[in-house]
């Protein structure tokens, strides 16, 4: 007989999500800098660099850099690539493509997770309406990790206004994850699923929930360099993450320069809207 094993989730203080709204603020600063730095002609690895550099300037040390052997300090993931795309010289981003950056830092011991895909140059309306869906799924299942929810009631949130949206993937198998003292904790958090299942939500938790939709299937294969992750139909693919942190008061997004209240403001409206 195999017995479910329990779900260890982390409850912060108030002190030590202050530390992790450091973190996160300084990984949201980071995106900001990569997403000004995109540009056609420029490499991945380009982007690493100035990564890794701006998060040790401001006294953060990169999550991802050796992370189980991770080689570099963002996953860059172009076009098809879903996921943990190594930055690399070869890899030179051109007019019409699209970029998936995810980033994390350590202040003080503690973690900020964050992801943005970026348009390069000009891209078509059909991949400008991907990252238009992807990023309002993101914000519709913050806006549902409030106290006393359930953890899929953020899954069926991201879910349910993709699916509103028209026929697109949504990845399976990666998904977002709780944060705190190590990047990936418990709980793991699909981007699918019915509501009311799951840990109850209370103030302290925090969480990096990312949604990852593709234009084609859902389907995924890994690439032989062992972490790059793709679509199976060779299709675009979009990502976008915050960590958040539950509060009495709703949402606190650790890694959004105003802790999302613009965004969350406008993401409580029905699925579709």
């Amino acid at each position: 007989m195999f017995r479910r094993r329990r779900l260890m989730i982390q409850v912060k203080t108030a002190e030590q999500i202050e530390l992790m709204r450091a973190a996160g603020l300084l990984v949201g600063r980071t995106l900001e800098v990569l997403r000004e730095a995109v540009k056609p002609g420029i490499t991945t690895l380009d982007l690493d660099a100035v990564a890794e550099q701006h998060i040790r300037d401001h006294g953060g040390v990169p999550s991802f850099k050796g992370y189980h052997g991770f080689p570099a300090t963002i996953c860059a993931s172009v076009n098809e690539e879903i996921v943990h795309g190594i930055p690399s010289a070869g890899k030179v981003l051109r007019d019409g493509d699209i970029i998936s950056i995810d980033c994390g830092a350590i202040v003080e011991g503690w973690h900020g997770d964050a992801a943005i895909t970026v348009p390069v140059g000009e891209i078509d309306a059909e991949r400008a309406r991907l990252l238009e869906v992807t990023e309002a799924s993101l914000w519709k299942g913050l806006a549902a990790g409030v106290a006393g929810a359930r953890l899929t009631d953020m899954s069926h949130a991201i879910e349910s206004h993709i699916r509103s949206q028209g026929p697109y993937g949504i990845v399976e198998g990666y998904g977002g994850h709780g944060i705190g003292t190590e990047m990936h904790m418990d709980p793991l958090i699909p981007n699918h699923g019915s509501p009311g299942y799951g840990p109850e939500l209370r103030p302290g938790m925090c969480f990096a929930v990312e949604p990852m939709v593709n234009l084609g299937t859902r389907h995924t294969r890994e690439l032989d360099d062992g972490w790059t992750v793709v679509t199976t139909d060779g299709r675009a693919s979009a990502h976008f993450e915050h960590t958040f942190a539950v509060t009495e008061d709703g949402p606190r997004v650790l890694t959004a320069l105003d802790e999302g209240r613009e965004r969350l403001a406008g993401a409580t409206g029905p699925a579709g809207g």
